[in-house]
C-alpha cells in the first residue's frame, strides 16, 4: 500500500465542517472563504453533520455545485459516538491536514475525532445563543472549554473575540479575523423582482430583511414599525425558520395583508436584495452580520440595531443608520426618513459600499485564513498544541 505524499508535496488539505442548516450566514460565509482560497495552495473539502433525517444539506449540495469534494456525517443527538468514529476515518484516510469547524456541535465532535490523529483543529465562533435554555447553555459553555485543546480559534468579530479573550489563558490561542463578503458576488448579481414578469409601480419603497426567522432576530419590532409606514410602501422578509407562522399572524393582525411578502428561502436573494431601497436588521445579537456586509457591498442603506456586531459595521448617518435594541419608534422614525430622502439613501449607500470594499473584502479574509492554515498543517504532528 502506496503512503500518502507528505503535505509538503501536495495542496493543504482542510475539511469545513459546517451543520446541516439551510445557506444562511455561516453557511454562505463557508462558501465564501473557500472560494478565495488559492487552490495551488490549499484543497478544501466542505462536510456537514447532519442530526436530522432529510435531504442532503444546502450547504454541501451547493459547495458541490461549485466543484468542491463533499461529505455528510450522520451525527443523531447531541453527541454521537458513530459519528465522532466515522470523521476519525474519514481524517485519517483522507489525509486531512486541518479540520475547520463551525458552531458548539462540529466543534465538540471534531475535538473528539482528531485525537488520535496529525490533523490540526480550527474554531471559527460564529456568535452565540441568547435565551438559551439550560441544556443548549452547557453545550455552548463546554464549546468555549474545549477551545482551550484547538489549535487556533478564530471570532469573527472584535466583540467575539473579546468575549472569550476574557476566559482566563484563553487569549493565546485567539486570532481575530474578520467576517467578510464575497464582492463579486454580489456585483454579479442583477436587481430583480420576487415573481417573474412583475412590473414595479413607480415611488414604491422597499424595505428588506434576509435571514432566518427566529426570535433574536425581533422582526416583530420590524413589522410594528413598518406598520407605521404609508403606502406604498412594501416589507420583503426573505428567509425562514420556525417563528414565521407567528409573524405571518402578526402581519395580519397589523393589517399589512398585500404589504408584507414572506417569500421564504431564496437562492436569488441578492438579486432581491439590489432592488430593495432599505435593509433593515433589528437583531438582540449578531456577530458580524453577513447580510450587512451585503446590503451594504449593494450600496443598499441599512438600518440596523444599536449592537456591537452591527455596530462594528454602521456608524450612525455615516454608513447607514442606527437605533436602540427594541425601539419601535426610533426604526420606524429611521425609515420613514429614508422613504422620503432619496438623496439620503444615495449618500449611506455609497460610503457604506466605500467602507465594505476597503475593510471586509472575502479575498482579504481568505488570505489570513491560507497563513493560518499553512502555519498549522505544515508542522510535524510531534508539534500539536491541545493534546492528542
Amino acid at each position: 500500500m502506496m503512503e500518502a505524499p507528505a503535505a509538503h508535496d501536495r495542496p493543504l488539505r482542510v475539511l469545513q465542517l459546517g451543520g446541516p442548516m439551510g445557506l444562511y450566514g455561516a453557511e454562505r460565509w463557508i462558501l465564501a472563504l473557500i472560494g478565495h482560497l488559492p487552490t495551488g495552495r490549499i484543497e478544501s473539502i466542505v462536510g456537514t453533520i447532519k442530526d436530522v433525517p432529510g435531504p442532503a444539506p444546502a450547504l454541501c449540495v451547493e459547495a458541490a455545485a461549485r466543484g468542491f469534494a463533499t461529505v455528510v456525517f450522520e451525527a443523531p443527538g447531541r453527541v454521537s459516538a458513530p459519528a465522532v468514529a466515522a470523521l476519525r476515518r474519514y481524517l485519517r484516510e483522507q489525509h486531512v491536514d486541518v479540520l475547520h469547524t463551525h458552531f458548539y456541535k462540529s466543534d465538540l465532535l471534531g475535538r473528539l475525532a482528531v485525537r488520535g490523529t496529525a490533523c490540526r483543529i480550527v474554531s471559527t465562533p460564529h456568535g452565540w445563543s441568547t435565551n438559551a435554555g439550560l441544556k443548549l447553555q452547557v453545550y455552548e459553555t463546554l464549546d468555549r472549554l474545549a477551545f482551550y485543546t484547538f489549535d487556533a480559534v478564530c471570532p469573527l468579530s472584535q466583540d467575539l473575540y473579546d468575549g472569550l479573550a476574557r476566559w482566563p489563558g484563553l487569549a493565546g490561542r485567539l486570532t481575530l479575523i474578520n467576517n467578510a463578503v464575497d464582492v463579486s458576488e454580489v456585483d454579479a448579481a442583477v436587481p430583480g423582482l420576487p415573481t417573474a414578469g412583475e412590473q414595479r409601480p413607480a415611488g414604491r419603497f422597499v424595505v428588506g430583511y434576509i435571514g432566518q426567522l427566529i426570535p433574536r432576530k425581533c422582526i416583530d419590532d420590524l413589522l410594528r414599525a413598518f406598520a407605521t409606514l404609508p403606502a406604498p410602501a412594501e416589507l420583503w422578509i426573505i428567509g425562514d425558520g420556525p417563528q414565521r407562522p407567528e409573524l405571518e399572524a402578526l402581519a395580519q393582525a397589523l393589517a399589512l395583508q398585500g404589504r408584507v411578502r414572506f417569500l421564504g428561502y431564496r437562492n436569488d436573494r441578492l438579486a432581491l436584495l439590489k432592488s430593495c431601497d432599505a435593509f433593515v436588521l433589528p437583531s438582540r445579537l449578531e456577530g458580524i452580520p453577513r447580510c450587512v456586509l451585503e446590503s451594504m457591498a449593494a450600496a443598499v442603506p441599512v438600518v440596523g440595531s444599536d449592537i456591537p456586531g452591527t455596530r462594528s459595521l454602521v456608524r450612525h448617518g455615516e454608513t447607514g443608520l442606527l437605533f436602540p435594541v427594541g425601539d419601535v419608534q426610533a426604526l420606524a422614525a429611521q425609515l420613514r426618513e429614508l422613504a422620503t430622502d432619496l438623496p439620503a439613501r444615495r449618500r449611506l449607500g455609497q460610503a457604506a459600499s466605500d467602507f465594505v470594499r476597503a475593510e471586509y473584502s472575502a479575498q482579504r479574509m481568505a488570505d489570513r485564513y491560507a497563513t493560518l492554515f499553512e502555519s498549522l498543517g505544515r508542522r510535524g504532528p510531534a508539534a500539536r498544541t491541545g493534546g492528542a
